[in-house]
């Protein structure tokens, strides 16, 4: 019988997620799953989310039902995949702590996506040491599991990176062959971001210009009418630019029919075609494809404790596995004292 590859990936729980977040990742994760070669663990990190929401845990309780919601609601199926809750499995901190020991200060500076984060979130010189150290978590995530396949954006591939250098660096200083090296899983090209609403590279709940999986029909239906297109294309029969126009980047994403893409395309371009129509049409692609996942959540919401059983069972069975990685790595560094 063939090994499954092993699987580790997952959100922080600030808020609900959006179609970004189905584009980029969770669509993914549920076609992964439903090939039967893998063995999926999808966490839910809000320890990570933590590191710089300490201050308003609230916001982190509520989000982590409002994420376990999405995953369910997408098709991620609990009896196919683990749904865990990061900080549930105590052997984590352990293992961050065993591999902080073997990176310095100064590999921790030089990550670039770290030092972009930071950037962004205007941290200054009052960077919290937990947010400072998350590539360590992260890595203690992947490894807990053997991960071999890492479902990520290209814009992880440094933290990737890292936990490959702690892998290689436990396994050469204590001799043996624990942990395993993880590889990327990108989404394909041009499907990694999917822009806000106004046009801006990144959607975001803080920007405010994002889709939400839980939004309603009419809710959708604002939001689109709304969108950022070409800001030249002032009468309809002004000629348009179908380049960084919104509503022409979500058809391509979403619209399963690329022939009348193509054709409104065309249209839009030569002239004739406003963007009240297309944002029209738009709209009744979107809610096509976001209806089932709509309905699928609201069927969950009516059973929390329900889902709040999914994340213990999932939790249960995932500190099964991370206790058992932590047993080898306590064996190997010979600090299996009392075994």
């Amino acid at each position: 019988m063939t090994k499954k590859h092993v699987i580790l990936t997952g959100d922080r729980p600030t808020g609900k997620l959006h179609i970004g977040h189905y584009v980029g990742s969770l669509k993914n994760r549920v076609e992964l799953q439903n090939t039967g070669n893998y063995d999926s663990f999808i966490m839910i990190a809000d320890m990570q989310a933590l590191t710089d929401n300490a201050r308003d845990p609230e916001k982190i309780r509520h989000s982590l039902i409002q994420v376990a919601l999405d995953y369910l609601a997408v098709g991620i199926d609990p009896e196919k995949s683990t749904i865990l809750v990061q900080s549930q499995i105590p052997a984590l901190s352990e293992l961050t702590e065993t591999y902080l020991n073997l990176v310095t200060v100064s590999r921790l500076e030089r990550n670039p996506t770290v030092k972009t984060e930071i950037k962004q979130k205007k941290f200054g010189e009052s960077v919290p040491a937990g947010f400072f150290i998350y590539p360590v978590s992260q890595a203690a995530d992947i490894t807990a599991f053997k991960a071999d396949t890492v479902p990520v954006g290209d814009d992880q591939e440094p933290m990737l990176e890292q936990t490959r250098e702690i892998v290689r660096t436990f396994n050469n200083v204590y001799g043996k062959q624990i942990l395993v090296e993880p590889e990327g899983y990108f989404p394909p090209k041009g499907l990694g971001r999917i822009p806000g609403l106004d046009g801006n590279a990144k959607m975001s709940k803080s920007l405010n210009n994002a889709i939400y999986l839980a939004d309603d029909e009419d809710t959708i239906q604002k939001k689109v009418m709304s969108m950022y297109t070409d800001p030249k294309h002032i009468k309809v029969s002004d000629p348009g630019h179908v380049e960084g126009n919104t509503v022409f980047t979500y058809l391509d994403i979403f619209d399963e029919d690329k022939a009348k893409v193509a054709d409104l395309k065309a249209q839009y371009q030569a002239g004739g075609l406003g963007d009240v129509k297309i944002k029209r049409y738009l709209n009744e692609v979107l809610q096509n494809t976001l209806k089932p996942i709509r309905e699928r959540r609201e069927q969950y919401a009516q059973d929390i404790p329900g889902v709040y059983d999914i994340l213990k069972r999932g939790s249960e069975k995932a500190n099964k596995v991370a206790n058992q990685t932590l047993d080898e790595v306590r064996d190997a560094m010979g600090i299996n004292y009392f075994k």
